[in-house]
Order: structure tokens, then sequence, then C-alpha cells
């Protein structure tokens, strides 16, 4: 049907008014409709093998732009909506953003899915349906208050399945209900987003902000992702909430198998199941349970058909973020896991008597990430640098038992989503330029290289990031109220905030900076310096490090003297919508964490993709970023990650040592408790951070900062060269083709899943 005559139908259906007369969230909601049954048109993706892609995160973002770009209607849709006096933008600003993740991992889940559909794959993502999500972030007297994200609506992408499983707990049983979400690939491909939620879920339990009962896990098991598990309520909580996941996708898993007739003993015939993360572990002793309890298996046998099956994907070298649970805990929330689990730790121990394999050690903690090593046929980490370290150093141990199934995957983007939707002017331009080849195949993009040295093609380049800036600055000024000069360089830091980030290092920058301009050295172009980021509400540290930019923005903005050279900004719940805002009207894109702490990061390649330039570590993906566009194109400063290994490894890093040793170090760091600061801020909050800086700086912040100081310092010099600027940019977008996720996908299935087509 036409689409302007299937448009009309449904508004008059739906709403018995004609297009022009629907209101702008009518009209959304038939739009909505629209997309739901051009989608339903194209076949689900299929095949003798499939694989699950099982993670606690999947940060999807808002959908609609995304659907119509990938089914080839976004232009023909805007048409008929502009003919009738209505505007695209303003549905797309009315869909609420899925609250269904945190940052990379999440965000790369829902990258990867994209990639898979587009490649027609067989393949589904499997996660938990939150209601809340995360949770939604407000700044009150300059610190971060967390308050329930609500999302869900009655009309929305969500379609009940009507599929149920039970899940049992030790003095319980819970009903897990199946909700799907279609995964449309750019012009082919439809796979599933399978989403659990609990049917007897309460949100009336969450009482203000979002505090809630962690008890009441009849009513709580999908509220929000990853609640605090600083206390043991909320650590069995978080086994609880893993285990409702991995016991639903497993029984989804065995559902489907026996559906389409499989033996399960050849289960990896039919079966890869994808660990994102250590958070689904449970799905290996899982699933040995089902085959031995339910379906007859030998504990052999069904530890030999679940290790074929299951794969693993490591992204992190972080000790606290690989998971430790403590085996009483298991006992008490999963007990039925308990007996699996000690049988897999005995076979090892009967095999390997080195401690730092054992799946349970002698604290009777479980390692889940050794779980998901022995009993899985591949580990593989998420860039080139990160994989090196696991091997080598992180789980050398492993690497020298089973050198055959580590491999590395560097991290990819859905550059169509990162391009296409939130760079309209960019793709435009390329199109133009190189044809429009790079949307199916990023390597493409090297294309642009030929207009390295075209004036006019730098020239519009630079006009594309002006517009953009324009664009951020606007939507910043009303939604934060400070207001930018679109000719400053913007500076932009923008993922979690941890400390191993180090957004706690571009503040001492700025203060630094602050510094001079009081002292009379004013800079030749004003500086933006803007953040984003969500801290979890446990971790301490990462809440004073908001702080601190927040009473940064207050005392930089408002300075008279300062404020016509410097402007900071710590947006409000930073989110994927911000981020399609924010990444466009980049120049300069800080990737500053500490050498061999960033698995990969895959902010560095969207600003890459839309024409920033890198400010970085040699850590995670930076590296290759730094191979692809060369020296020239990318700065690099701070200590290796061999040297950081090995001042962790000696205990030799001293922090005071380093502040004794600058008057530019002790001037930026006692900034944090000076009269002025505290003025402004918290004195529990600034001297607390203070004394972490000074006392421990467990992510060595001092130990590079002088060189960020200096290196950055360069990058706004270099700006003032505006055909070297130019050049640069046009390199990154060029060389950025690398990081398509659809790359990655296909590096997946060439090594890991052999799914065929």
């Amino acid at each position: 049907m036409n689409l302007e005559k299937q448009l009309s139908t449904l508004t008059e259906k739906m709403h018995g008014r004609s297009i022009l007369g629907c209101t702008d969230a009518q009209l959304y909601q038939s739009v909505l409709q629209l997309v739901k049954e051009r989608m339903s048109d194209r076949p689900v993706t299929s095949g003798r093998k499939k694989v699950y892609y099982i993670s606690m995160e999947f940060l999807i973002g808002k959908l609609l732009s995304n659907h119509l770009i990938n089914l080839g209607i976004y232009e023909e849709v805007e048409e008929v909506l502009r003919k009738n006096g209505k505007d695209l933008s303003v549905l797309e600003d009315i869909e609420p953003e899925p609250s269904l993740g945190n940052g990379g991992l999440g965000r790369l889940a829902a990258c990867f899915l994209d990639s898979i559909a587009t490649l027609e794959l067989p393949g589904d993502g499997v996660g938990l349906n939150y209601h809340y999500g995360l949770f939604k972030q407000v700044f009150k007297e300059r610190l971060q208050q967390a308050e329930k994200n609500e999302w869900l609506e009655t009309d929305s992408w969500l379609t009940d399945t009507g599929i149920t499983f039970e899940v049992a707990f030790g003095d319980r049983k819970v009903k897990s209900v199946l909700y799907d979400m279609d995964v449309i690939g750019y012009e082919k491909g439809r796979n599933k987003l399978h989403l659990f939620d609990l049917a007897s879920v309460d949100e009336g339990l969450v009482k203000e902000g979002i505090r809630f009962d962690k008890a009441a896990i009849e009513k709580n098991l999908t509220l929000f992702l990853y609640p605090d598990d600083s206390d043991e309520a909320g650590n069995l909580l978080r086994i609880y909430q893993e285990y409702f996941l991995c016991s639903s996708a497993a029984q989804l898993i065995v559902k489907e198998l026996k559906e389409k007739g499989c033996n399960l003993h050849y289960l990896d015939e039919y079966a890869v199941i994808q660990i994102n993360d250590t958070h689904p572990t449970f799905v290996i002793p899982e699933l040995i349970r089902i085959l031995t309890w339910e379906e007859g298996f030998t504990m052999d046998d069904a530890v030999e058909a679940v290790g074929r099956a299951c794969a693993y994907t490591n992204h992190t070298i972080l000790a606290e973020a690989l998971e430790k649970l403590p085996l009483s805990h298991i006992e008490k929330a999963v007990p039925q896991m308990a007996p699996i689990i000690k049988e897999l730790n005995a076979r090892i121990g009967k095999r390997y008597q080195d401690p730092k394999v054992q799946i349970i050690d002698d604290e009777n903690r479980v390692h889940m990430a050794h779980i998901d090593i022995h009993y899985g046929y591949s580990i593989n980490g998420v860039a080139a640098i990160h994989t090196d370290i696991l091997k080598n150093s992180e789980l050398n141990a492993f690497y020298r038992i089973y050198p055959d199934k580590f491999n590395n995957k560097t991290n990819g983007i859905t550059f169509r989503r990162w391009l296409l939707s939130c760079n309209k002017e960019l793709s435009e331009f390329l199109t133009d330029v190189i044809g429009d080849g790079y949307r199916k195949n990023a390597y493409e993009l090297e294309r642009l290289l030929e207009k390295k040295d075209d004036l006019l093609a730098l020239d519009a380049l630079d006009k594309i990031k002006r517009q953009k800036k324009a664009q951020l600055a606007e939507f910043i000024r009303n939604k934060e109220g400070i207001s930018l000069d679109t000719s400053a360089i913007f500076d932009i830091q923008v993922k979690r905030l941890h400390e191993y980030k180090r957004q706690q290092m571009n503040a001492l920058y700025i203060i630094h900076k602050y510094l001079e301009v009081k002292g009379g050295r004013r800079p030749v172009r004003p500086m933006a310096f803007i953040f984003g980021a969500k801290a979890a509400p446990a971790y301490v540290i990462a809440q004073d490090i908001i702080h601190l930019l927040l009473v940064l923005s207050e005392i930089v903005n408002h300075d008279p003297e300062v404020s016509p050279y410097m402007k900071v900004v710590m947006v409000e719940n930073y989110n994927v919508s911000y981020a399609e805002k924010l990444i466009p009207a980049c120049d300069v894109s800080e990737q500053i964490s500490l050498a061999s702490k960033e698995a990969s990061g895959t902010g560095n390649m969207k600003f890459m993709l839309n024409g920033a330039v890198t400010l970085g570590t040699m850590d995670g993906a930076n590296v290759e970023i730094r191979q692809l566009v060369g020296d020239e194109n990318i700065y690099i400063f701070g200590k290796d990650s061999e040297t950081v290994i090995g001042h962790y490894a000696k205990g030799d890093y001293s922090s005071r040592e380093l502040y004794e040793k600058s008057p530019v170090i002790q001037r930026a760091v006692d900034f944090l408790v000076s009269d002025k600061a505290l003025r402004v801020g918290h004195e529990e909050n600034l001297k607390r951070l203070h004394r972490e800086l000074l006392n421990k700086d467990w992510f060595m912040t001092l130990l590079d900062l002088e060189e960020y100081i200096a290196v950055k310092d360069k990058v706004f010099a270099d700006y003032e060269d505006r055909l070297k600027w130019k050049k640069m940019m046009l390199v990154n977008i060029a060389k950025a083709g690398y990081f398509s996720s659809d790359r990655t996908i296909e590096e997946y299935n060439r090594d890991i899943w052999k799914l065929g087509r």
C-alpha cells in the first residue's frame, strides 16, 4: 500500500482523524503502528544454527528514526508529514528512550543486534525488561540525585508473546513473562530482542528516589538495572536477578530447540550462547541443570554439550568488575546452582592445582568468569591491547591452559545510526562526495581521503561541524540554562563516571586553565568543556567527581573575568538521545582512561566517525585508532600500559610524591579545598576527593596530569591552524569504517559462531 494512504488509514482507524487533524501524540502512535506493520512484512531470519546474545544490558536508544532508516522509508515518511504540516523531528522527541542499559557494554549489545540483523544472521538478544532501568539523573545542590526513569507506555515497541516460564529460588517460585522487540537490519533482516519481565512485578514498591525493598524479590526483580549491591540484601538481589535472566534464557533456548526437533546432545550444532560479560554466567550451570535433571543427561554429557555451545566476551580487566559471588549467597538464593557449581569446581581441581584458575577460591567465593573460561569454547577481548593484556597478564594462567580459546574481536558501532540518524548533514555531504555505498560498506568512507586537499570539501566539513555545534548550543541553552559561544572549541567527555576514565583529570585541567585566565593568560579562542555521566549510587568518589564538575561549572560560568573564555557544562541525565546531539558537535574527543584499564570504548569510535579528533592515552581502541589515522591525526599522552601494570605490581605509585614535587599539580589539586570552591560546594565531598587524590589515587590521575596539560594545550593551539584541523577531521572520518559493528559481527561469525547464511 502507498505509504501516505497507509498512514491516513491508520490515523482514521486509530483516532478518527486525518493526518493533518491529529495531534502530535496521536500521529506518533499512528507512525509507530505503521512502522510495526512494515517490520512485520519482513520474514524473521532463520537457519539451522542461531546465536543467543545474552546480556544484562541493551542500551538501544530511541528506535523510531532508526527503524525508519533501516526500512528505507525515513525520507518518504518525512515528506508525507511535511505535506500535511507535520514535523517528524517532533514525533521523534515524543518517543521515550528505553531504559534498558547503562553504558558502553549495553550500547555495544544494541549495535551488535543491528548488525546481526543487517548481515541476515539468525540471532536474537536476550535480556530483562527493566521498568526503570538504571535511574534518571537529576542535579540538586550540585549533587547527583537518582530518580526512577519511567519509560514504559501502552503504545511501545514491546509485544507480549504470551510465553511464560517458572523460575525457582530457594524458598519460592516466580514467573517470567517474555516480551519481544523486533530488530530490523539495514534494508534487510529481522530478528528479535527477547526481554523477560517478572509477572508479579510491583512498581509501587519504589519509594522516595530509587529506594525499594530489596528482599521482596517476587516484586522487584525487573524494576532496576544493577541495584545497589553494597549490602547483603543487594548482593542477594543481584544473584536473584542474574539467575532470573539466565533461567528464563536457558528455558527459552531449550524450548526453541525442541520445537525445531533438535537433538540436545548436539546443542552446539543448533545454538551458540554468547555470554556478554560475567552477568549471564548462570546460564552455564542452569543449562547443565536442565539437561541432567529434566532431560536425562549424565553430568559428563551435559557439561560437554553446554561447553561446546557457550562463548564468553570479557569486557574488563578491573578486578572489582569480575564478579566474585559468595557461595553462601548462591546457596541461599539459588540452592539448585550450588551442587552444580561445586561439581564444576571439583572437576577443575582434579586437573589443575593452580589456585588462580579455581572456580571457588579459599574464601568460598565463586569466580563467575572462571566458569565461563573453563566451560565455554571461546574467550574474546574487545580491543587488541585489551586481549593482549588478558593473555599476558590478567588471565595468563588460563591462557597457558587454553591458548586456542582466546581471540580478539575489536568492538564496533552501528555507524548508520551515528551518521544517518544523528548527523544528517554529514551523511548527505558524504553521499554527495563519495556516493551512498558507505551505508552498507563502511570501508568506503576511505574514499573521502581523495578530498584531503580539496579546499571546498574541507570547508564544507567545517561548515557542518559549526552547524552541529550551533544545534547543540541551542539544546544546552534550553535544557541546562548555559549559553555557549559556538566559535569555542567543544571539548567533550561523555561516558560512565568512573575513576579509571579519569574525568577528575579533565577537571584538574579546567582548574589549571581557570587559574591561568585569572592570572591574565587569556586563550586566543574560548573553550567549552562538556561532560555527561552517571555515577553508580553506591560509588561515593564517582559522585564526588560529579559534584566537583558542577562546582566548577558554577564558579567558571559566573566569573565575569573568566566566562568569556571558558564554560563548563555537566549535562543532566546523559543518555543515547543526548549523545546523538553531543557527538556530532565535538571538536576534541576526550578518551583519557588510565592505560590498561579501558577494555575498548565505543564513544571514541562515534566521535571519530563524526569528525572529532581524539585526545587520549594508549588504551583500549585508541591504540587501533592511532594505527589507522597516524600520529599526525591523534593526540596521545600518558604512561603506557606496561608502565602502569608495573606500578601496580610493585606497589610503588605515590600520588603525594608527585604532588609535593610539582607546583602545577599542587595548585590544581588544592583548589578543591580552597575558600572559593568550598563557598560553592559541599565540604564533605570536596575534602574527601582531595584526600583520595593525595593519599590513594588508585587510577593514577596525577601520574599523567602534567603531560595531559601540555598535550591538551597543544591541541588547542593546533586548532587555530584551521586547514590542518579540517584535514584531521577528514582523515578521522575516512578511517572510521574499520569500527563498523558489521565488521565486528562478521569476525564473530567467522571465528566463533559459524552460523552460515
